[in-house]
């Protein structure tokens, strides 16, 4: 996988438009990251494949999802520096291990892509049963055999990325999730304005898997990947010879395009 040499500090990693000039990713490049093997790498160079990615298809239908810390980070650590700055957070988070909360908000979505919005699967509901009302009320769905708990609604959108706005990602953000249909006030606040202020942004590696970027009231906060086995097999082999997909969002005029060779 072709990188751009960096160094340590801000003013020491390259811009963004030139490594995607000198090092263009081609759809066999693409094929090679996994959600597994992406987690070994550097923040850098988890950044310089985002800012590589096209946003892709807005995705529909249920994704599993993987978050993930880069090499060298602690997750706990990083969850605790940023959720403990949010003065406005009003939930008891006292004796639960934040990197179990992320797993769980980030186990994976489901997309509702004719009505730009997006939910949560939750599999396990023992991490948020002190912020539960009324677990019996909440909405269920089956996903390859294993039930999950709809929460946490979001709207889905095109727009600019926080990390690199030479081109538009996917947006999903919970600043209004009180606004969506079948929000449930206790827990989904969890995410919303009154709670982390959660906005997530995410690109196509290849049809199917996508990128993440978290955010909590703008702070950086977790790197994730959504994968759908179906779609990847489906529309996988068609991208990998040609490196075409469709495209919802703005990709800009100046995205390097690199077919297979």
């Amino acid at each position: 996988m072709p990188f751009a040499p960096y160094g340590e500090g801000y003013a020491a990693r390259p811009d963004f438009a030139k490594v995607e000039h000198d090092f263009p990713l081609t759809p066999a490049d693409l094929e090679k990251i996994t959600p597994k093997n992406i987690a070994k790498l550097t923040q850098e160079e988890v950044d310089q494949i985002y800012a590589r990615l096209p946003a892709g298809p807005i995705p529909d239908g249920a994704f599993d999802g993987t978050l993930f810390f880069p090499k060298g980070v602690s997750g706990d650590r990083r969850l605790a520096e940023i959720v403990g700055g949010l003065g406005g957070l009003v939930v008891n988070l006292k004796g639960f291990k934040l990197e179990l909360i992320g797993k769980t908000l980030w186990k994976g979505k489901v997309f509702y892509r004719d009505e730009r919005v997006l939910r949560n699967r939750i599999e396990d509901l023992s991490i948020l049963k002190p912020i539960i009302d009324d677990p019996a009320s909440l909405e269920k769905i089956v996903v390859d055999g294993r039930d999950a708990w709809l929460l946490f609604p979001a709207k889905l959108y095109c727009g600019q990325s926080l990390l690199d706005s030479r081109r538009e990602s996917i947006i999903i953000d919970y600043a209004f999730t009180d606004e969506i249909e079948g929000y449930k006030e206790r827990p989904d606040f969890l995410a919303g304005r009154r709670g982390l202020r959660v906005r997530d942004e995410i690109r196509m590696v290849r049809p199917g898997f996508y990128l993440g970027r978290a955010y909590a009231d703008r702070a950086f906060l977790l790197n994730f990947t959504l994968y759908n086995a179906a779609i990847a097999e489906r529309d996988g082999p068609a991208f990998l010879k040609t490196g075409q997909a469709p495209e919802d969002c703005w990709s800009s005029t100046s995205r390097v395009v690199t077919a297979a060779k």
